[in-house]
């Protein structure tokens, strides 16, 4: 019989630290946990068998909903991604969790043949292979750990299969989006700063924080149904003011340039941070997110290229007087 380890049902501080780190974007493929059989309090021959990856956050996630719960966790080597992604990407499959049982020697450490595996990594596992090369059958448990407990006692209930995402989680991923994009998001600041003055530099901090923090918070209540058509509504919204400014406070053709190659620059931007967010969202699928770049990411850059080379264009007519 294989080695186990052990585990517990309580998050220790150095854990709540990891959990902020990983939110952060800090070494985001460091945050992991050793892949293998776990013992989680006192569990016999009889107690279930859950699946997670070896992500800290899925990993925790599923140990603490099953505080006073004994059980075994079978941890599969996902590369530290979290288990909705880990199935997208093939780590959290079939292959890997045939290949774990064996490794654990599952089979002798419970007398029971049913494993429960979180709802979310059902793309990745075909159930029935599963069944037919170990002899373990394969039940998905509810979307979120912390339902755990009440599906053990009497099952899972519709409530328990939804998939929602609410402002808490939506908010959550704020900080790493901001993070990922942050260097540049500087740099382009500072230029703007310098370059033009204070107001191209506010348009280039509304149109990041629009497209990074703005956008997925208010995700539901932005019409149409792709994520950039959302963040095109977006942009152009939050560059309506910008336009308006110079409109109002630069005469004639100059100020109608501006104003136009403010909006088709800020809509783009926003319109992309848009389409990148699908990565966090259990609102897409993989299918539906390729369907997306093709449709829209040719006219984002078109949109980009004409809105900066108006804008150019406007700077040097001033400067040699063409307008």
């Amino acid at each position: 019989m294989s080695e186990t380890m052990t585990t517990t049902s309580v998050l220790s501080s150095r854990d709540r630290r990891d959990h902020v780190l990983a939110r952060l974007g800090y070494r985001r493929m460091e945050h992991r946990v050793t892949p293998g059989l776990y013992r989680l309090g006192r569990p016999d021959r009889s107690s279930p068998v859950f699946v997670s990856a070896n992500y800290t956050l899925s990993f925790d996630a599923l140990r603490s909903a099953l505080h006073g719960i004994d059980a075994h966790i079978l941890v599969l080597d996902t590369k530290g991604i979290n288990v909705w992604c880990a199935a997208g990407k093939g780590t959290f499959g079939t292959d890997e969790l045939v290949e774990r049982i064996e490794a654990t020697s599952l089979k002798d450490h419970v007398d029971h043949r049913r494993l429960i595996l979180p709802q979310l990594g059902g793309p990745g596992v075909a159930a029935h292979e599963v069944k037919a090369r170990t002899g373990f059958s394969v039940e998905y448990g509810p979307v979120r750990a912390d339902d755990i407990p009440a599906y053990l006692d009497a099952g899972a209930t519709e409530e328990m299969r939804r998939v929602t995402f609410p402002f808490r989680d939506r908010a959550v991923l704020v900080p790493v989006e901001l993070r990922n994009i942050s260097l540049g998001a500087v740099a382009a600041f500072a230029l703007m700063l310098f370059l033009g003055g204070i107001v191209p530099a506010l348009i280039v901090l509304t149109a990041v924080l629009a497209g990074a923090a703005l956008f997925p918070l208010m995700l539901p209540w932005l019409p149409t149904k792709d994520f950039t058509s959302k963040g095109v509504v977006l942009g152009a919204v939050v560059a309506a003011p910008f336009a308006l400014y110079y409109l109002l406070s630069v005469p004639g053709w100059t100020g109608l340039a501006y104003a136009a190659g403010t909006v088709l620059l800020m809509v783009p931007v926003v319109g992309y941070l848009a389409l990148n967010f699908t990565g966090c969202s259990t609102y897409a699928s993989r299918t539906g997110v390729r369907e997306e770049i093709f449709r829209y990411i040719p006219a984002l850059v078109a949109m980009a290229v004409i809105g900066l080379a108006s804008i150019i264009v406007t700077i040097l007519g001033s400067i040699l007087g063409w307008f």
